[in-house]
């Protein structure tokens, strides 16, 4: 029986000091002992978002779609992420060659490539944008 409070005691003692080791940047340590903040990268420039959506308009509509009169509005901080987001409207075509007529996504671009798109929702801003041709 002591043998196993003891054993108890020693695993208790480890713990307790393996923790300090693990205190965060705002623990009631010493400097020393404490966790560093992770730097926070530099925000990224706003992008051409004209110029992206150009070059990869591919991944923003299909191609069989037909992307005509493509139009962008000027890009917004990502809400959720280091990015950008943009609203791009164009005339597509659908799959069985009928007109789909005007359709609106939201862009999220990230160093400079288009990392996600969506297509716009009502509560969207992107009906109150001003868009301009790229």
């Amino acid at each position: 029986m002591l043998r196993i409070v003891a054993h108890a005691a020693l695993i208790a003692a480890a713990l307790a000091l393996a923790s300090c080791g693990f205190a965060d940047s705002r623990a009631p340590v010493p400097e020393f002992m404490r966790l560093k903040e992770a730097e926070q990268p530099p925000p990224e420039p706003a992008p051409d978002v004209k110029r992206v959506v150009r070059e990869q308009i591919n991944v923003v509509f299909l191609n069989t779609s037909y992307p005509r009169e493509v139009h962008v509005a000027p890009p917004h901080r990502e809400v959720r992420g280091p990015g950008w987001t943009a609203c791009v409207r164009a005339q597509l075509t659908s799959a069985t060659g009928s007109t789909l007529g005007t359709q609106i996504y939201i862009v999220t671009i990230s160093a400079g490539k288009v990392v996600d798109r969506r297509r716009a929702e009502a509560d969207d801003i992107c009906g109150s944008e001003t868009y301009e041709p790229i």
